[in-house]
């Protein structure tokens, strides 16, 4: 091979290495956290006297035109300063000169890009937690207007016992509040400052750890330098939180689709929110909440993906917890559009009152209230009463009724031990009435609904 072709054949390799090695294209995204950790360890500096005051003014009038820079599209991003960090530095220095290049004093990037990063995610923790307030903010209300709505509850997508429908939505207030406090626990359990770690052992310049800490808004700085630079649970963290968020979102979509299909017709999705068919003008499909399903399995795939990376990382930094952040910035935008749709489908969808209501005469629903009727009044052991129940639920189905239809009559020919049952069973089988028989703490009728709302609004206020 000709010395020509030896060239071009190193050129390339050389360029694809670049490629492969560098970060620049994706860790942009920490551009803020980047200038805002920089002008912390400046001042920093500044104050323990390893720079002097010109030169830390110089340097965050430098930084802040970077940020300008990017912000407005002039800055050009390049394979050749690697990643976000060199390329705010190398501006940085072609700005102001030497005292750019004295920015990087007792620190490395190691614990840089950690300080970055933690940044971003805790950031992002604040913003998808002020999305989850919005979203069960909207289910606290929609539920509120459903109180008395009768819908079937479902075990084993079965009939099962009649709910109000503002109490099931409640279910899923209560799951994405449970979402909310895990990105709370989160944010407090990792708002320690990495920065003054440096590569994995600390540094023998006197730095204020703490003082960069306060300037940043971390609670302190972390505890153990070599720790700190090669850990990555706040990122797992925040991968774990949006996975278990949007596998509810995933299971309200879930039922957003069964309910808008013509055998349920329980909701009507907005029109904004749902698409005609390419080839059926009567269909209405619910894209929305099918691909908000479908979100689910990528976001969970990404916390899959760093779990892999760190499973066998020996201490300190390895290079390989570069692909820590694309997964991060990825599942983050997915969740963030998400709830944000979610919250808008929720807000604005039509609830057909009088499809539910029928829905709830199918499938026996006030059987167990029998049931329980003869333990209560008739003092009968509860697997008799059960039996007894059966038979009536037996008897209804050879009349084509629901047992919520049955006459006293009907009721006590079912079965011997019926053939003296007070008419007040009748009572004790209306669906609206077995619906606010379930009084006991976090039940379905409407005075522990309308209780359950009243907690959460509450709560809405707090956070």
């Amino acid at each position: 091979m000709s010395n020509q072709n030896n060239q071009i054949l190193k050129n390339t390799n050389a360029q694809i290495l670049d490629e492969f090695n560098a970060s620049i294209m994706f860790d942009k995204e920490l551009y803020a956290q980047d200038i805002a950790g920089s002008i912390a360890h400046s001042k920093m500096l500044y104050t323990q006297g390893i720079l002097t005051k010109e030169e830390q003014e110089a340097i965050e009038k430098g930084l802040l035109q970077v940020k300008d820079e990017i912000e407005s599209g002039e800055f050009k991003f390049s394979l050749e300063t690697e990643d976000i960090h060199m390329a705010v530095e190398s501006r940085l220095t072609e700005i102001i000169g030497e005292p750019g290049k004295r920015l990087h004093t007792a620190r490395s990037r190691n614990d840089q890009v950690a300080t970055d990063f933690r940044l971003y995610v805790q950031d992002k923790s604040e913003s998808i937690k002020s999305q989850l307030k919005e979203l069960i903010k909207v289910f606290v209300e929609v539920a509120d207007k459903h109180t008395t709505t009768l819908i079937p509850g479902m075990t084993h997508l079965q009939h099962a016992q009649p709910l109000n429908f503002g109490y099931h939505l409640l279910a899923y207030a209560n799951m994405f509040k449970r979402d909310f406090e895990r990105f709370e626990s989160s944010y407090e359990r990792n708002n320690f400052s990495p920065l003054g770690s440096a590569a994995l052992a600390g540094t023998p310049h006197n730095i204020d750890r703490f003082l960069s800490s306060d300037i940043l808004g971390f609670t302190a700085p972390t505890s153990h330098a070599m720790d700190t630079v090669s850990d990555r649970d706040f990122a797992l963290e925040i991968l774990f939180n949006i996975s278990t968020c949007m596998m509810h979102v995933s299971r309200i979509s879930e039922e957003l689709v069964t309910w808008s299909s013509y055998e349920f017709q329980f909701v009507r999705m907005s029109d904004e929110y749902a698409t005609t068919s390419s080839i059926m003008p009567q269909k209405k499909n619910p894209d929305v909440p099918e691909l908000l399903r479908g979100k689910t399995g990528r976001v969970y795939g990404n916390l899959i993906s760093l779990l892999t990376v760190m499973k066998g990382l020996p201490l300190a930094y390895n290079k390989d917890t570069q692909e820590d952040k694309e997964g991060v910035f990825d599942s983050v935008k997915t969740v963030e559009i998400s709830l944000k749709i979610l919250t808008e489908v929720i807000r604005t969808m039509i609830v057909n009152v009088d499809k539910m209501e029928a829905a709830c005469k199918i499938g026996h629903l006030s059987a167990t209230d029998l049931a329980d009727f003869l333990v209560q009044k008739q003092n009968m052991p509860f697997r008799t009463a059960y039996y007894i129940t059966k038979d009536v639920v037996a008897c209804a189905n050879s009349l084509n009724k629901d047992i919520s239809e049955l006459t006293l009559d009907e009721i006590r020919s079912a079965n011997e031990e019926l053939k003296n049952i007070d008419e007040e069973i009748i009572m004790y089988l209306d669906l609206r009435n077995s619906m606010n028989a379930r009084t006991s703490f976090g039940g379905t009728s409407t005075i522990q609904t309308v209780e359950q709302i009243k907690v959460f609004e509450d709560w809405l206020k707090k956070v």
